[in-house]
Parts: C-alpha cells; sequence; structure tokens
C-alpha cells in the first residue's frame, strides 16, 4: 500500500512533463529519471508532530510517481537518511550528544561535505576507514556498516524494499576495506528510490519521525535561501541547477541534492504564496542529466504552475 493517495491527475502531469521534456532535446529521459510528488491542502510543517503513528499515516496525501519504487544511486542525498539516522541514535543513547558531531552534521546537510559524512556514518556504525580486511575481520566490520539498514529496515515502510544506505560518499572514490565493501562489480553501493526518499522527507518536514525537536533540527539544517546574494556568494548552494532554481521569489524551500559525473538528483519540500504546499524528489541518472542545469528547475516551475491555487 503506497503511503500516499494516487492521484490520476497528477500522474497525467508527471508524464505529460516527462514527454514534453524528453521531446525539447532528452530523449532517453524516461529511462533515466524518477519522481515522487506529493502535494498537500495545509502546511506540512510539523503537522504530525502531536499525532499519533497511526493518526499520522490515516492522513490523506495525495501524490504521483514516475519510476518512483526503482532504487538508484543516490548520490549526496543520502545524507539525508543519516542525518534521520543520526537523530535516532542520539535519542535512544546509542551516540554521546557533542559539538563535533553537530558541525559535522551541519557541514554533511548545509555544505553536502564528503568528510563530515564520513565522520557520520562512522559515528552511527562504530566502524572506521582503512587497509583491506581479512574475511574473518571483514564480517563483523561489514555487519556494523550495516546498522542503518538495519534500523531502516525495523521501520517496515515498504518503499525501502531493495534500496541500500551504508556506504560514505567521495569525492575521488573508495579504497581499500570501504573499495572491498562495495563489491567487485560495485554490487553493494548505495541505492535509494524516490518514493521512499519522498517518505523519509516528508516525515522529518511533518515531525513524525524520531522526535519534534530534533525534525526542528533537521528542518533547520535543510532549509535554503532563494536570495540572489546568498546564492552568488556560495557557488554549490544547492539551489541554482537544481530543484531550487526553478522557483518563484520568496518561495520557503527545504531541500537536500545530490551531483556527481552521472546523477542529478533533489529532495525538496516547498511552500510559496498562492501555491498548495507540496513536496518533490527527483532522481536523474547519466552523463547528460548531470550536466543538464535546467531539468530541475524546468520540473520544478512546472510542479508550482500546477499546485497554483484558482
Amino acid at each position: 500500500m503506497a503511503f500516499y493517495n494516487p492521484d490520476p491527475a497528477m500522474g497525467q502531469v508527471l508524464g505529460s512533463l516527462i514527454q514534453g521534456l524528453a521531446d525539447d532535446g532528452r530523449p532517453d529521459l524516461a529511462e533515466q529519471i524518477s519522481i515522487t510528488w506529493l502535494r498537500y491542502p495545509q502546511s506540512l510543517l510539523a503537522r504530525g508532530a502531536s499525532l499519533s503513528r497511526g493518526e499520522w499515516e490515516a492522513l490523506p496525501v495525495a501524490g504521483a510517481s514516475w519510476a518512483g519504487t526503482r532504487p538508484r544511486y543516490p548520490a549526496s542525498v543520502v545524507k539525508l537518511v543519516y542525518l534521520v539516522a543520526a537523530e535516532a541514535w542520539l535519542q535512544q543513547r546509542l551516540i554521546e550528544e557533542d559539538p563535533e558531531l553537530r558541525r559535522a552534521l551541519a557541514d554533511m546537510v548545509r555544505d553536502s561535505s564528503n568528510d563530515a559524512t564520513a565522520l557520520v556514518l562512522d559515528l552511527l556504525t562504530g566502524t572506521s576507514s582503512g587497509p583491506a580486511l581479512a574475511a574473518d575481520r571483514f564480517a563483523p566490520w561489514a555487519a556494523q556498516r550495516r546498522l542503518v539498514n538495519d534500523w531502516l529496515a525495523s521501520l517496515r515502510w515498504p518503499e525501502w524494499t531493495g534500496c541500500n544506505a551504508c556506504q560514505k560518499t567521495w569525492g575521488d572514490g573508495p579504497y581499500g576495506r570501504e573499495r572491498q565493501f562495495y563489491g567487485p562489480n560495485l554490487e553493494n553501493r548505495n541505492r535509494l528510490s524516490s518514493d521512499l526518499t519522498a517518505r523519509l522527507l516528508q516525515a522529518v518536514i511533518a515531525a513524525a519521525v524520531v522526535s519534534p525537536a530534533a525534525c526542528e533540527r533537521m528542518r533547520s539544517l535543510l532549509k535554503r535561501s532563494l536570495d540572489p546574494a546568498d546564492r552568488a556568494a556560495d557557488p554549490e548552494n544547492q539551489v541554482d541547477g537544481f530543484l531550487g532554481g526553478g522557483l518563484p521569489a520568496g518561495t520557503r524551500l527545504w531541500s537536500k541534492a545530490g551531483w556527481m559525473s552521472q546523477a542529478r538528483h533533489d529532495a525538496a519540500y516547498l511552500e510559496a504564496d498562492g501555491v498548495d504546499p507540496f513536496l518533490v524528489v527527483v532522481f536523474s541518472e547519466g552523463k547528460s542529466c548531470a550536466e543538464d542545469e535546467s531539468l530541475l528547475p524546468k520540473i520544478a516551475s512546472e510542479l508550482v504552475r500546477h499546485c497554483r491555487r484558482r
């Protein structure tokens, strides 16, 4: 059962949007892209804070997806998973509150730092990078590194099927035991679907996972400025070239982007005057998508148009 109510009209919008973008010089887009789009009649911010899990899950959410269940390499969007996991670990006292952890979480999300992500994942799993390990030492190391996967599986979300969140993010690539853990054919790479990512981001925005205070902290890290001066001062602002680049001035945006040589992704929740609040996750794969700085802004702009209140 989907965590949203499929809306045929929204599905038609996505289909037409992808076809139009494909006709505009992106012939393989239908296979390269996944989109999950959720639309709300009112603000989602902290909406689940005072509700039980059953009450929250019973709230109607209209949505649609294109290849939303297909796992893809998430690039830096996986940092959203590690952010939520860190707050869950802190709540359960599995790790201790620490200024250095807070600094790493902020850098991981706001600046998408791979170095910060490495520290966070080491703390979550009790592992560390280093030379390749013999089989008898590698097996327990690998089991520890899968702790975030185990936690996500414990949520019993069907969207988790086929996904994987156990690897660090890299600039140059993994070495030693990290490369060993990827598997000979990189079969153990991180994998997320747009549906799973949308469900997780929705829970953070609505304060329906971990605790309301933790979700407020996470939202503060995910908040993005659309101010032109702020964007000009930070060339890696996770707005330009991503969903935020197609939003009207004054939009309030919470997001986590991912980009590398073969992917351009974004997961975003937004509120704008005269527009129904909505959440959208876009995963686009392939060199052509990675280099296409207009694709995600065009998607956002079109969805804003369809969500305008009449």
